[in-house]
């Protein structure tokens, strides 16, 4: 049986591996002078998908909590 805080600890889970994905993905863009110039364009996937979980995730606009997630200092 799936409990609210089953759900509630997926979505949080998801949050967290979109926001990492993110990361990662800025970091790739921008360490190449390449694809640099074109980070908005590049990112604008990555970012829209981290938006979207972190909304699902009650995240939105908690910073706080969401590096506590990530276990990085806000």
């Amino acid at each position: 049986m799936v409990t609210v805080r089953d759900r509630t600890d997926e979505r949080r889970l998801r949050a967290a591996r979109a926001c990492l994905r993110l990361r990662q993905a800025t970091r790739a863009v921008l360490a190449d002078p390449r694809t640099a110039p074109a980070a908005a364009v590049l990112l604008a996937g990555p970012m829209a998908e981290a938006d979207a979980a972190l909304r699902e995730a009650g995240l939105a606009g908690n910073e706080a909590e969401l590096c506590a997630l990530l276990g990085v200092r806000a």
